[in-house]
């Protein structure tokens, strides 16, 4: 009966540790303590592989953003094609099971969370975390990085999206609805309507403003939790109501979205963003007072 107790104790407490939720943004002391974790997959998103190869931390594999964020005639930054991101990421050993942590370098904060926002919108979500202040950050701590290139197990997970990247049609459904509030995440004089070069300037018609600068602070971490939550407080009080962002071309936006989820709440990313809508007539468009 002793037995029988001690082995309900251990299997419950499995099971806790087992639904316990991986956390967005973790620090490099996190990392470093959870190097050896059999399912612990580490990225580095470099826009050059020579930086990978410099430097990264020991184990991490290189992730160019092209490969799950190409360029087409149709835009900047699409979603990438399921079959193709499969094999990207099992070449990286990324699994069903994974967890995956992203590490940035430098200030390259928005290519390495739209990586984030991909991976969740691949069939990735709640198994992504952000290393918050990136290689930087784990060099300062004093932990070591190598060239040593990895040695990789194929992986078996399958890419399934799961609707995070928007298209237009679904952001004027919900311009139409109010069931999502549009957030605009570029700096505020493009939003009030300073020119950017764009067709036409502003922002969309309704959607509130969270520049995605001031979520970040000098060292390209983000910012605190309740600092966050001071931003998206006057935009979004009630975390139960979608959020939708949307930027230049699909980058900044990723931000937005990356600390909306570290907070709770429900995010979506509008992929064509201001490179798309700012085209279209039809698609209505406003500036701050005193703009026109």
């Amino acid at each position: 009966m002793k037995q029988f107790a001690v082995g309900v104790i251990i299997l419950f407490g499995i099971r806790i540790a087992v639904a316990q939720p991986i956390s967005v943004l973790v620090d490099v002391k996190w990392l470093h303590e959870n190097l050896a974790k059999p399912n612990l997959v580490i990225l580095q998103v470099n826009a050059l592989r020579l930086d990978y190869e410099r430097e990264h931390i020991a184990g991490a594999r290189f992730l160019w953003p092209g490969w799950l964020a190409p360029d087409s005639p149709e835009g900047t930054y699409n979603a990438p094609d399921p079959a193709d991101a499969t094999e990207i990421l099992q070449s990286l050993g990324v699994s069903s099971g994974s967890h995956v942590v992203l590490c940035h370098v430098r200030n390259e904060v928005g290519p390495a969370a739209r990586m984030f926002l991909t991976l969740e919108h691949l069939g990735l979500k709640g198994q992504v975390s952000f290393l918050n202040g990136g290689l930087e950050a784990w060099k300062k701590a004093g932990y070591a990085v190598t060239k040593d290139l990895p040695v990789v197990k194929k992986g078996n997970f399958k890419a399934k999206p799961t609707g995070l990247l928007v298209d237009r049609f679904y952001v004027q459904d919900k311009l139409t609805t109010g069931a999502s509030t549009i957030v605009d995440a570029r700096l505020k004089r493009f939003y009030d309507g300073e020119p950017s070069g764009y067709p036409r300037d502003g922002h969309i018609t309704g959607a509130k403003n969270i520049p995605y600068a001031e979520l970040l602070n000098t060292s390209n971490f983000f910012k605190p939790a309740d600092s966050l939550q001071t931003l998206f407080t006057p935009v979004a009080p009630a975390k139960d109501k979608e959020l939708v962002s949307y930027c230049f071309v699909g980058q900044s936006a990723s931000i937005v979205y990356l600390a909306g989820r570290a907070l709770g709440y429900n995010m979506k990313l509008y992929d064509g963003s201001m490179q798309e809508w700012s085209r279209i007539d039809e698609c209505p468009m406003e500036k701050a007072p005193g703009k026109n």
